[in-house]
């Protein structure tokens, strides 16, 4: 009779281990998922910071010279889900209204419906992703200009960041290129000896900063 009620006992204690096991690994496991959710989708949003950031244009003018102006009035995002900015997402417009070159009247000109027709487009847009390959950085996506949008690809470089003055800071240079025709910006007067007055590639340059939001 002892050893039937000693063998029920082992019997008991040996179920409650097993439990007492299963019931941590299922902890365990879930205590993993959770981790990893967490890292997965876990992301990070960027504002730019517009005192310190600069958004440039530059065509050729006269075939010899070039002429370069800014926009002034713009804003944009990135989303981030790594510490490096691989995949992340970009979205930036600028006002076309707050374009300047430094000369009313060439300012009024690319306004204009011969080039960026404001009143009828008043915005810039740009959308796209943020990838890098080696030690290098690419930004693909669409750029919208005159209700025109055509895929655009500008080259990167990712100067670091630093926490300063109670946040988070990081530092970008974009620079790219476009062909203005593409877009509808289509005014093509040329000189007597040949060559457009306004050269049709249009580089584009950014220098970037980024506020980390709190």
């Amino acid at each position: 009779m002892f050893k039937h009620i000693f063998m029920f006992w082992r019997y008991t204690c040996n179920s409650q281990r097993i439990k007492t096991i299963l019931t941590m690994k299922k902890i365990n496991v879930l205590a993993v998922l959770i981790l990893l959710a967490g890292t997965t989708f876990a992301q990070t949003t960027w504002t730019i910071d517009k005192p310190h950031t600069s958004v440039s244009f530059a065509a050729t003018h006269m075939v010899v010279a070039e002429t370069a102006g800014s926009f002034k009035d713009f804003d944009g995002q990135v989303i981030s889900k790594t510490e490096d900015f691989n995949g992340a997402t970009v979205e930036f417009s600028a006002k076309v209204a707050s374009l300047s070159t430094d000369n009313e009247k060439r300012d009024g000109h690319l306004k204009s419906d011969d080039f960026f027709s404001a009143e009828k487009f008043p915005e810039v847009k740009f959308k796209g992703v943020l990838s890098k390959d080696g030690g290098k950085y690419v930004l693909k996506g669409d750029l919208t200009m005159r209700d025109v949008t055509k895929p655009a690809t500008f080259d990167v470089v990712y100067k670091g960041s630093i926490n300063a003055f109670g946040g988070t800071k990081a530092g970008f240079k974009l620079t790219g290129s476009v062909n203005r025709f593409d877009y509808g910006l289509k005014w093509d007067k040329t000189l007597e000896t040949g060559g457009l007055i306004v050269g049709q590639d249009v580089t584009i340059t950014s220098n970037i900063e980024l506020n980390k939001a709190k």
